[in-house]
């Protein structure tokens, strides 16, 4: 079915690039309009991605295996010493999660496209319908048509606008400050250095939280190597900024006053150029589907950050979209396929995220006052009976592989 396709992808970022994969390996033609004239690999910060999904990619040629990535199995839970400026841990739990950075992974998928055409600096003007109910894309080109059109164009996608006409991202009342900076940034902090080594920190404070994992880092990172000693820092903090004031530098503050010395010192260090500050925001849209357009990644819905599955959506997304122009029988049996499964993902997603915005920042925990047991029975209600890959909690483990495709993030 997929092999007479002609499949255009707006957007060429991770889900663009992922979904060009996709639609390059069930055998259809594929050109990715991005609209950046500039390399991608730059951009962005941390990310994590559930193991099992990690080797699935590699697996089946999504990524490259010798893509560096810094796989870590636990969460370590810890607080402000109350009284004092040191750390205290309240709880230890597995946690198994593969970090990568946004620029490889992007890169690694980049490569794997193969033969797709990868138009750099070739915005989209329009969308629209041409004969026998064929896309049409219009850029400085001309017009183009497509079978099929996947809008991967992020979260602001005009692509969704085709499909929900007046459908907007609903901001959350904080914001998240992400950072990747040099581990010298961590000199003078062994024990902090050492406690990333083998796990990912999740930081409570009155407020919201902050998220702290080391990342492989780039070619233009520490050595100017890839390699698996390579490293960043990969922070992200959620909290609320003042009122009127320029949220950026905040985050300096806010650690000056909540963190434990150790780590407020070390989020100084990243400096204001490490550090960019981001609003937070969710939306779904009501089917991600409908021929002959498909969306995937933030397009096709944007989730609050503390699920972890920005890009691993957009992955997963792409994995559904090559199963099910496989199977046919056309396009738009597919294509009903996928939007029924991506869109009560997105929307489980979706959910899961308002409850841990409101349990991580809004509505936060007496933080100190808790313990290992405290956190679990906190956090299983936070969960709320779903599935989750950052919390492994006892039995889960041995089940997961045997979970189906969307098990990897939440069911």
């Amino acid at each position: 079915m997929a092999a007479a396709l002609r499949i255009g992808v707006i957007g060429g970022s991770i889900a663009g690039c992922a979904a060009a994969v996709a639609g390059s390996r069930a055998g259809a033609d594929v050109t990715v309009y991005e609209r950046s004239g500039a390399e991608l690999q730059d951009r962005g910060f941390g990310i994590v991605i559930p193991p099992p999904l990690h080797a699935e990619l590699v697996g089946s040629g999504y990524l490259d295996a010798a893509m560096p990535t810094a796989p870590v199995g636990t969460r370590v839970w810890l607080t402000r010493e109350p009284g004092g400026r040191s750390a205290r841990e309240l709880a230890r739990q597995p946690s198994p999660v593969t970090p990568c950075n946004w620029g490889l992974l992007w890169r690694s998928l980049h490569a794997s496209a193969g033969a797709v055409r990868y138009l750099r600096g070739q915005p989209v003007a329009s969308i629209g319908l041409g004969e026998s109910g064929r896309a049409v894309i219009t850029s400085a080109r001309g017009e183009e048509p497509y079978d099929l059109v996947v809008g991967a164009d992020g979260h602001a996608s005009a692509t969704r606008q085709l499909l929900a006409p007046g459908l907007r991202p609903e901001p959350a009342p904080y914001v998240v400050w992400r950072g990747a900076i040099p581990l010298g940034a961590l000199a003078g902090h062994p024990r902090e250095l050492e406690l990333l080594r083998g796990a990912w920190v999740t930081l409570g404070f009155p407020g919201g939280h902050g998220i702290f994992y080391l990342i492989p880092g780039g070619p233009q990172d520490g050595d100017g190597s890839a390699g698996a000693g390579n490293r960043l820092l990969a922070y992200a903090v959620y909290g609320r900024p003042p009122e009127g004031a320029d949220p950026g530098p905040y985050v300096r503050e806010l650690a000056a006053e909540h963190f434990p010395a150790a780590w407020a010192d070390i989020v100084a260090r990243g400096g204001r150029r490490a550090t960019a500050c981001h609003p937070v925001a969710d939306v779904q849209a009501p089917r991600v589907a409908r021929p002959p357009l498909l969306l995937a990644g933030d397009a096709a819905g944007v989730t609050r950050p503390h699920t972890a599955t920005g890009a691993v959506k957009a992955l997963q997304d792409a994995l559904c979209l090559e199963r099910v122009l496989r199977e046919g029988p056309d396009l738009t049996t597919a294509l009903e396929r996928y939007a029924d499964e991506r869109t009560a993902a997105g929307a489980r997603l979706v959910e899961l995220g308002r409850r841990m915005g409101r349990s991580l920042v809004e509505e936060v925990p007496d933080w100190p006052a808790m313990g290992q047991d405290a956190v679990d029975v906190w956090f299983r209600g936070v969960l709320a009976g779903t599935w989750h890959y950052l919390y492994e909690g006892p039995g889960e483990a041995a089940a997961e592989p045997d979970a189906g495709p969307e098990a990897t993030v939440a069911r």
